[in-house]
């Protein structure tokens, strides 16, 4: 089997062709990056020992993604990851969806030309924030979480957000770019008969993931904490407790490895992946972490709230446990203690990967 793997050279591309190549005999592995962020030159020499067949393409130029040899399937890895994508001067917004949609169509295109499936790795954020946002609140040990009694809204419940929540408007501009993938992924397996597989994923991280705080806030915070930068807690009074779940992407695998052998004969609803309540912490427990860790640091404090931001997201992927038997198998202090041990070996590395 061959797959193509767009943004291979990103965190989570070239992590997930590192585990597939031990989960799946025999697969051949072409992929593509064009190498537009710091770093992307350090997980391209990660790949040589994969024997990948490296393009360097846009997945924005439909040229260059006709260029590419035929695959199998199709793992689309890459997009602009940041719910603060698009809001910037000039042309982010049209640059955000060039990246997120026009993209799409364009690998759609090769999958139709070719008969590829298409496994989409898409976002939590595609869930509606006024719900979301109007959650009751409670503190518990620095960190919030949901009033057990309250008015939950559909899809949503103590264990996180099921895929039975709301993706009405607003969702942000990159949610909204996900979600409008999404939709178009599924058309196109309709009308074309191809496979298509949707797989929402909350926060993924790890060790080598870039230093970005809008896309990786778990290695951001360590890498900047372990560096003796200035951090800051933003919004919901500026005490750090808004919390988050996530899973190391090495995770996926296996139930990729399931998706790519089992092509359902009729597109499948979309299902969440994340790390659930057991993988998640809010950013003042990260500190006190970083504090055992690397010893105490002072950290700033803004109230002034940001665009889309939200006080607890969590995954519910109950529906990917009872479809596949899948559950995150990396325990979030592992995880952490993988980016600790990184930082520790890469004093650098914001200067390296930061744009």
């Amino acid at each position: 089997m061959k797959i193509l793997i767009t943004g291979i050279c990103g965190f989570v591309g070239q992590i997930l062709a590192q585990s597939l190549s031990r989960h799946v005999e025999g697969l051949e592995i072409i992929g593509f990056d064009n190498l537009s962020r710091p770093g992307s030159e350090f997980n391209r020499r990660k790949l040589s020992p994969l024997n990948v067949r490296f393009f360097h393409a846009d997945a924005r130029i439909a040229s260059d993604i006709d260029s590419l040899p035929q695959a199998d399937w199709v793992l689309d890895a890459a997009a602009n990851a940041s719910v603060l994508a698009g809001l910037g001067d000039g042309a982010a917004s049209r640059q955000l969806i060039e990246h997120n949609l026009g993209s799409t169509v364009n690998l759609l295109e090769y999958c139709r030309r070719w008969r590829a499936g298409f496994i989409l790795l898409s976002t939590s954020r595609v869930y509606s924030i006024p719900p979301l946002a109007g959650l009751e609140m409670e503190a518990k040990a620095k960190a919030f979480a949901p009033k057990a009694e309250q008015n939950w809204p559909p899809g949503c419940s103590p264990a996180g957000i099921a895929e039975g929540f709301s993706t009405a408007p607003p969702v942000s501009l990159y949610g909204a770019t996900k979600l409008a993938s999404e939709t178009l992924a599924f058309e196109y397996g309709a009308a074309f008969g191809l496979p298509v597989w949707i797989n929402r994923c909350g926060v993924m991280a790890g060790a080598g993931q870039f230093g970005r705080p809008d896309q990786g806030i778990f290695s951001y915070w360590i890498h900047a904490y372990a560096a003796g930068r200035k951090l800051k807690y933003t919004g919901f009074d500026g005490r750090g407790y808004q919390v988050r779940d996530a899973f190391h992407p090495s995770d996926l695998a296996p139930v990729l490895s399931q998706q790519m052998s089992k092509p359902s004969a009729k597109p499948e609803p979309p299902l969440n992946f994340g790390g659930g309540t057991g993988n998640s912490m809010s950013l003042a427990q990260l500190s006190d972490w970083c504090a055992e860790r690397f010893g105490q640091r002072e950290i700033g404090s803004d109230p002034k709230p940001r665009p889309f931001d939200l006080p607890w997201v969590v995954m519910d992927s109950g529906g990917a446990a009872r479809r596949w038997g899948w559950e995150p198998t990396t325990a979030l202090p592992a995880v952490l203690e993988g980016i600790a041990e990184h930082a520790r070996q890469n004093p650098d590395w914001l200067e390296r990967t930061l744009a």
